[in-house]
């Protein structure tokens, strides 16, 4: 097989990362079963669990209520999200010495090209990664697992073995994808879940060496037949990875234009079944939305509403969307416009979930005007809200309407993605 120019690419994950650093966090709880979820909702998801935990069954994405009963001596602990991050970052800066090449892939893992820096090591790779680990284990006592391959996409598959060596490391090179990748199953490919799987079976694709061994043309004409006429960049992509063929860089400092801007919240379905409870939350993440894209200088042209409805048993979701007059990041041109979509389109059954995006956006160094409205004046004052907020906090000013019982603001204010600061 043909080689690329050599590279040296790691791909540097922490182990139970939350869980990981509430352990370090909490001496006590060093031998003890650890998960991070919120105790008072058994039904909320566990987010982490340190490995004794995961030893007695406690996955991450199972129930609180369901974990404690599989493990009656699991700790359990809030989250508290904002010193997740600030740990990544100091684990970023730790990274930093040792390669300018870093590209934060997750909050928990981050792509290292370290080709042009490991001549400071004397060439020796293994050296350099157990520096790296050591580094931040003492920093942090995160423990990390470090995939190595000559591209972003061997480095993240080859993590996926080194999670299981006991050293934490493991290399995928072009002269082992045949013996280590290719005899995996093809579910076990980044980026195949399981509807992906099922068309793969469906196209008597069961391995990974499946796809590598098979001509592209023959992957495209069995992709289409499955899948239909719009299937070829996918079935590129996915030949490409079985090879491990990734041309792209490590790249850092460097933000992509933003394609839209949106917020959503899962809600306790019993308690919005009526529409001026859904109103209400409907407006709040129009304000987040619109305060979020002035902070990036954007406005948007389509406004989108996406609504997951329930009847308690039995779930559907929908999302539509419409074009505005006027590219807007105003609250008042955003929030009418989503209200009539979800009216619009609102079959009565109690909501589980709201969200809400502008795309199709553009800068605000320009904004057109109107007969009736003052855009310009309107936008000066939302900017000056802005302001107040990024000070004080977003509870400095919010609507009235958020103190409502059906407000979620002031919990939002409390949290960052969802979870818990």
């Amino acid at each position: 097989m043909l080689k690329p120019k050599d590279r040296i690419i790691l791909l540097s994950d922490c182990q139970s990362f939350y869980a990981s650093v509430e352990k370090a966090a909490h001496p006590e709880y060093k031998d003890k079963p650890v998960a991070v979820g919120d105790p008072a909702r058994m039904n909320g998801i566990v987010l982490a669990a340190c490995p004794i935990a995961k030893s007695h069954g406690v996955t991450t994405a199972s129930r609180v209520g369901e974990a404690l009963t599989k493990c009656r001596d699991l700790v359990v602990i809030r989250p508290r999200m904002s010193i997740y991050i600030q740990v990544s970052l100091l684990i970023s800066e730790i990274y930093q010495g040792y390669t300018d090449l870093v590209e934060a892939f997750s909050i928990d893992e981050q792509f290292l090209d370290v080709t042009g820096s490991l001549r400071a090591f004397g060439g020796d790779l293994e050296e350099m990664i157990h520096s790296i680990q050591q580094h931040v284990l003492l920093s942090t006592g995160v423990w990390t697992r470090v995939g190595i391959g000559p591209s972003k996409i061997l480095a993240k598959m080859a993590n996926n073995f080194a999670k299981k060596k006991t050293g934490g490391t493991f290399r995928l090179d072009y002269d082992n994808l045949e013996t280590e990748l290719w005899p995996l199953p093809v579910h076990e490919m980044f980026m195949v879940a399981g509807r992906m799987t099922k068309n793969f079976y469906r196209m008597g694709i069961t391995t990974i060496g499946d796809i590598a061994r098979m001509e592209l043309g023959e992957l495209k004409r069995r992709m289409r037949t499955t899948m239909g006429k719009q299937s070829d960049i996918q079935a590129e992509y996915y030949w490409q990875t079985a090879r491990g063929i990734d041309p792209s860089p490590v790249v850092t400092g460097i933000r992509q234009q933003m394609k839209s801007v949106g917020h959503g919240k899962a809600l306790r379905w019993n308690l919005y079944t009526r529409l001026p409870e859904i109103e209400v939350v409907l407006l709040e993440l129009v304000i987040e939305v619109c305060q979020r894209a002035r902070k990036y200088r954007y406005m948007g042209s389509v406004v989108s509403v996406a609504v997951v409805e329930t009847d308690g048993n039995t779930s559907n979701s929908y999302s539509r969307q419409a074009t505005l007059p006027e590219p807007s990041s105003l609250t008042h041109e955003v929030a009418a416009a989503a209200y009539r979509l979800f009216v619009d389109h609102w079959s009565g059954l109690p909501i589980s979930r709201l969200a809400i995006s502008i795309s199709q956006l553009t800068e605000d160094s320009v904004m057109q005007l109107t007969l009736f409205d003052d855009r310009i004046r309107v936008l000066g004052r939302e900017r000056a809200i802005d302001q107040i907020k990024a000070r004080y906090g977003s509870q400095a000013l919010i609507r009235a309407s958020s103190l409502l019982e059906s407000g979620v603001a002031l919990e939002r204010a409390q949290q960052i993605g969802g979870h818990y600061k």
